[in-house]
């Protein structure tokens, strides 16, 4: 019989959107149904330093997340809520400064003493720059902003976690559990040795920064894998805290970490089928004791739809609560020691990452390697080879490329109830606000904690004090994060897409676009079809975008992808100036109503109107039947998993609009 009854891990629900006001409801509401802990969402303006009235936000505010533009948001995002009491997790990279700074000032308000806040700031900007796309300044600027962070929460907030390395998006833009673990570890080493060389932190209370660190991980469907990777994590965490950086204390070298669970794997197709998989994911996770998350938040079976509506976290909170209530898990030791398949699979795990982490550090260290584009590159490749398994069919996704006949769901009899819909004129309220702010707030002494920011960027500072200075000024996001622009540039990650390998073509669809591509450059006296792909506003999901770009690419399509964070304008310059056949256009952040319409208006003012446009994403089937009606040739969406057969249609799309007969035979 067990001993004792383990506590359960921290349980929460990733939540924010429209406003502060909204989120704050939210919050309460999922407090009161048992979620032990806050998990902050913030919106695209937030995680990239502009504000809600700046030309990129346009359409975009309020829509991934709650909009924070200065300190009276966050009042009230968190009004009624005892940050002293409350362990919050904000899921913020490039700004994470800003937003502690902001949390920070609140939680004194409220009375709280700084030593007792509990928390986390995600913090890890080098996963930005390979897979989720929030990034705003170049890597060593980003770097010093994260050990300034540090440095100072170990000295004035000892029970806050400054930075929580994320693997979670690498696993989303591709990789394996090799690279996932290669990777996130690769970073740790980054952070741990920019803290220690800075010199802010005496060397016998380094360990101490050790032990603040901690990481967000993902958690996909072959939990037996996974269970191992996470083991594997454990394994060489210890040994690099031992080796590296000397750490005795094991409480110092013990992995802390979190995770959200897969969402690349959920499917708009048989979305009820997304229930499954994600208890199945959040088994890999909890199952071993000895590897098991301290905190877990899951997404909901609908996502791949659109917004989740909140029955639909509620749903997902319950799989955690039935889990640790009612099963009998968390009473007896780890499961799995003494299994000789786990043991073998760990094993190989932590030698192939430990493999991958040398030959990173022979490049010089994470930083170099992001540069480079070596780690984008391989991550891109990782998520092509991916695609190719289920395009295929060797690798098998239920209700998707198998198992596709079945009843029709009730949970989608109406798309339109499905999700939940953001009232896109939340977006003027919040601008309005923005505007009575910087009107009544003191314009003199925000005006001289910004030029107190730069003067410190400008030098070798810890740049906390600064941002504090701002946060209580009253100065807002995009002004703080402007003012180190200034200072520190801005950055344009590596695509990745040059390096990718050419997808295998079996079956040979592929050669039949491949052909068509080429007789239709022919019949219009073109070299090489030429496909723009775009990916207007702030959304920084660039994985399908890339991947659209590879196979084009090896369709024989000359491709034009210039990254993330582009303006309507930027891009309908470009088509008309690179006189292209087709403008493919890439949205997941559901700016597409607002940014769309935009692109269509500002190529037939650069005469470029005849190209034929055609629009990727999350797209509720309403949204995308306007888009057509507004002249979009063609809507993807995530059930159109079947890249060559994307580009097959972009080809007959491109005969179309030049009045040729299609030669393929493509769905519509």
């Amino acid at each position: 019989m067990p001993a004792r009854r383990d506590r359960p891990w921290l349980m929460r629900t990733y939540a924010g959107h429209s406003t502060a006001e909204a989120s704050n409801a939210l919050y309460r509401r999922n407090l009161a149904k048992g979620q032990t802990g806050l998990s902050v969402a913030f919106d695209l303006p937030t995680q990239t330093g502009y504000d809600p009235d700046h030309g990129l936000a346009r359409g975009e505010v309020g829509r991934v997340g709650v909009p924070v533009a200065h300190l009276g948001d966050v009042r009230r995002l968190f009004h009624g809520i005892p940050l002293e009491r409350t362990n919050t997790s904000m899921t913020i990279n490039a700004t994470a400064m800003w937003l502690l700074a902001l949390y920070r000032t609140a939680a004194g308000e409220q009375g709280a003493d700084p030593a007792v806040l509990a928390g986390t700031t995600q913090n890890d900007i080098v996963k930005e720059y390979l897979s989720r796309g929030t990034h705003v300044f170049p890597p060593g600027p980003s770097l010093r902003l994260t050990t300034d962070t540090i440095a100072h929460t170990v000295r004035h907030m000892p029970k806050w976690n400054p930075v929580n390395i994320s693997s979670y998006h690498l696993q989303e833009a591709g990789a394996t559990p090799v690279q996932e673990i290669a990777f996130a570890l690769s970073t740790a080493i980054t952070v741990l040795d920019a803290v220690r060389d800075s010199g802010q932190i005496p060397p016998d209370r380094f360990g101490t920064v050790v032990g603040r660190i901690s990481f967000f991980v993902n958690a996909g469907v072959r939990f037996v894998e996974e269970m191992c990777k996470m083991r594997a994590f454990t394994t060489l965490w210890d040994r690099i805290a031992r080796e590296r950086y000397g750490i005795t204390d094991p409480r110092a070298r013990r992995f802390r970490y979190g995770v959200q669970v897969n969402s690349l794997g959920l499917t708009e197709a048989q979305p009820e089928n997304n229930v499954q998989r994600i208890v199945l994911e959040m088994l890999g996770v909890t199952l071993s004791r000895d590897a098991r998350a301290r905190a877990v938040q899951l997404p909901a079976w609908n996502e791949a739809l659109g917004l989740p509506r909140p029955w639909d976290q509620q749903w997902s909170l319950r799989m955690q609560q039935v889990l640790a209530e009612e099963s009998d898990l968390l009473e007896y030791p780890d499961l799995f020691d003494g299994s000789h398949v786990v043991t073998r699979r760990t094993a190989e795990l932590a030698e192939d990452a430990w493999r991958e982490i040398g030959r990173i550090q022979d490049m010089g260290g994470t930083l170099a390697a992001v540069s480079s584009g070596y780690l984008k590159s391989e991550l891109v490749a990782s998520h092509a080879r991916r695609r190719a398994r289920i395009e295929s069919g060797e690798e098998r996704v239920v209700g998707v490329n198998c198992y596709r006949t079945g009843e029709p769901s009730p949970l989608t009899a109406d798309l339109a109830t499905a999700v939940l819909a953001v009232d896109p004129a939340r977006e003027a309220g919040v601008v309005a606000g923005l505007g009575d702010w910087r009107a009544r707030r003191d314009g003199a002494t925000a005006r001289r904690a910004l030029d107190a920011l730069r003067r410190t960027a400008e030098g070798t500072g810890n740049l906390m004090p600064a941002t504090l200075d701002c946060a209580r000024a009253g100065v807002t996001t995009g002004e703080w994060a402007g003012a180190l622009r200034e200072v520190f540039g801005e950055y344009r990650a590596p695509t990745g897409v040059a390096g990718a390998p050419a997808a295998p073509d079996a079956d040979g669809r592929l050669a039949r676009v491949r052909g068509a591509a080429a007789a239709t450059a022919g019949e219009l006296s073109a070299g090489r079809l030429r496909l723009l792909v775009g990916k207007p506003g702030l959304d920084g999901h660039s994985n399908g975008a890339e991947q659209i770009a590879v196979r084009a690419r090896d369709a024989g399509f000359e491709v034009i992808y210039q990254g993330i964070r582009l303006t309507p304008a930027e891009i309908a310059a470009t088509a008309a100036a690179e006189d292209v056949h087709c403008v493919g256009l890439s949205l997941l952040s559901g700016a597409h109503s607002a940014l769309v319409p935009e692109v269509l208006a500002r190529l037939r003012a650069a005469g470029a109107d005849g190209v034929p446009v055609v629009v990727g994403g999350i797209i509720p089937a309403a949204d995308a039947a306007a888009l057509r009606a507004a002249g979009v040739a063609a809507v993807f969406t995530a059930k159109d998993f079947g890249i060559t057969e994307i580009i097959g249609r972009i080809v007959d799309e491109i005969r179309a609009a030049h009045g040729l007969l299609p030669v393929l035979e493509v769905p519509s």
